[in-house]
């Protein structure tokens, strides 16, 4: 009788909450929005903003000065957080929640600010592992962050001494990205309530983190010298608390050269991030990918198919007829030995780069690998064979492999999505005279076909799964006698120089990051899978 009594009386104030109160304040939104139409005047003069904009903002003598802001709307130039929150759905989540998400968006617009928070956060984080929304903060969401950001806004915000961000959205979705790349020293958000291990999808006890009263509280008396913030209401109550205050205005925010930060001028190189999703979620472009959905599905399984099953021929005309591009450049040259074959030396995109080689020359390759998933193995087209990283071992396999034919290598020993080269293992060069280097690059408008956290078996997949993907295969030419190790020259010039050659092809930036430096960052572990067939 007790329980039911309570569940009466939540029920009453859950129904009072939706729908009395958001739909009275959606009601007052109209009729506000009806009452200024009939009574603004175009040809009135418009009252002067309560604030100056953000370019009148001057970069000089900032450095010992304090500068508070928010992420949303101001340091970043979406107008909504919801393409952030669909991210973590779909890639901390599932599937399944990203569809939920997506399918309670036409009601967020009956709640408030404060509601229509509490159930995105609700949706995205019931449920869901502390640990994986570490990992999605990690590595997922700052590339998304970067390219959203203001760079006006990043400008002044760099030129202060002392930064903080107050945001009432979870302090766990952007402190990490705040204080790895924009050394932020101070992060206020919303917290949220976790059990063993687990989001419950409740606002902690303190709530919605209201920006002026959180800044109040941690400032004191004391104001910031400067402020930015939106031209809403809440932020013109925050940025009020500052000796110098700015807004940021939508024009400010467009996408657009002006608005949009290069990156060039990224705070740090983004080179590794992980994740499905190619493309910012917003909720079109996510309605566009479940749409595209069931036909991208079985389409994937069709082009793998004819990869697998069909000539050399039929598989280029019914890829290029399924709306998979290969853009060919350079030819192959002929093989000078008779008893040894070619060493190919790839960049390494996807786990696909050695098969739509073999396509794109009309020739059976064999490649050789760190890491494999069984499923990879059993589908593959191409003969590949799994080395042990035992330099002596591996050594012997390829000069093996080399006996029988032409052989495919990946020297970087890992994929990398940024235009940047890993460094080269230098083994490749200790094995053969006759090399080639192979530019390869990809495109792709929906899903990354890589990961380093999720299921590789699927990588495949994914990137079949895209509208129209691309491959780019450049074969430069054959590797001078002289500048290989028959030639005199170490096995370390010789990588060094075709990694060079290879990001002068590309346009890409080479490094000397390893695959332990990528799995490192961004699945916290070494990116070693052990093989199960030993003993």
């Amino acid at each position: 009788m007790v329980f039911s009594m309570v569940f009466v009386k939540l029920a009453d104030w859950l129904i009072y909450q939706l729908l009395a109160n958001s739909f009275y304040k959606a009601a007052m939104k109209l009729k506000n929005y009806s009452f200024f139409l009939r009574t603004n005047n175009p040809l009135k003069s418009q009252p002067q903003p309560l604030y100056p904009p953000l370019t009148k903002c001057t970069l000089a003598n900032r450095t010992t000065q304090t500068l508070v802001c928010d992420i949303n709307k101001t340091l970043l130039r979406s107008q909504s957080f919801f393409p952030y929150f669909m991210l973590v759905a779909f890639e901390a989540g599932s599937i399944l929640r990203a569809f939920l998400l997506l399918s309670t968006y036409p009601l967020l617009f009956l709640l408030d600010h404060d509601l229509k928070l509490r159930a995105m956060i609700f949706i995205t984080f019931c449920g869901l592992k502390v640990k994986d929304m570490e990992s999605v903060g990690r590595a997922v969401l700052p590339k998304f962050y970067l390219e959203d950001m203001n760079l006006k806004a990043y400008e002044i915000f760099r030129a202060c001494g002392c930064r903080a961000v107050f945001t009432s959205v979870p302090r766990v979705m952007v402190e990490g990205f705040l204080k790895e790349y924009l050394g932020v020293d101070f992060v206020g958000g919303t917290e949220l309530h976790t059990s063993r291990g687990y989001f419950s999808g409740l606002v902690d006890s303190s709530g919605v983190l209201v920006k002026h009263r959180a800044l109040k509280e941690f400032y004191g008396e004391r104001r910031p010298d400067i402020g930015i913030g939106s031209s809403g209401l809440h932020d013109q109550l925050f940025i009020s608390l500052c000796k110098e205050a700015y807004v940021v205005n939508k024009e400010d925010t467009k996408n657009n050269g002006n608005s949009k930060m290069p990156r060039e001028k990224y705070p740090k190189p983004l080179v590794f991030h992980d994740g499905r999703l190619a493309f910012f979620p917003t909720p079109l472009a996510t309605l566009t990918m479940f749409i595209w959905l069931p036909l991208g599905i079985p389409l994937s399984i069709f082009r793998l198919l004819i990869g697998i099953y069909l000539p050399y021929n039929l598989a280029l005309f019914f890829g290029c007829l399924s709306g998979v591009r290969i853009k060919l450049k350079g030819t192959d040259p002929k093989r000078s030995h008779k008893n040894k074959g070619v060493l190919y030396v790839c960049t390494h995109r996807t786990l696909l780069d050695p098969v739509f080689l073999s396509t794109s020359l009309k020739k059976p390759l064999t490649a050789v690998t760190y890491s494999l998933s069984k499923v990879s193995e059993i589908i593959s087209p191409i003969k590949t064979v799994r080395l042990t990283r035992d330099r002596t071992q591996d050594g012997a396999t390829m000069e093996k492999l080399l006996g029988e034919g032409d052989l495919v290598v990946c020297p970087e020993g890992t994929t990398c999505r940024e235009p940047y080269l890993l460094r080269f293992s230098s083994l490749f060069a200790e094995l053969a005279d006759e090399i080639v280097p192979v530019a390869m690059d990809t495109r792709v408008t929906m899903f990354y076909g890589t990961t380093a956290s999720g299921l590789k078996c699927l990588d495949p997949l994914f990137f079949l799964m895209n509208p129209r993907p691309t491959y780019w295969v450049h074969i430069l030419g054959k590797v001078p006698l002289k500048l290989t190790c028959a030639g005199g020259r170490t096995s370390h010039e010789v990588a060094n120089y075709i990694q060079r050659q290879l990001g002068e092809a590309l346009g890409f930036e080479c490094t000397t990051l390893t695959r332990r430096d990528k799995y490192l960052m961004l699945a916290g572990n070494e990116g070693v899978v052990q093989d199960k067939r030993k003993k």
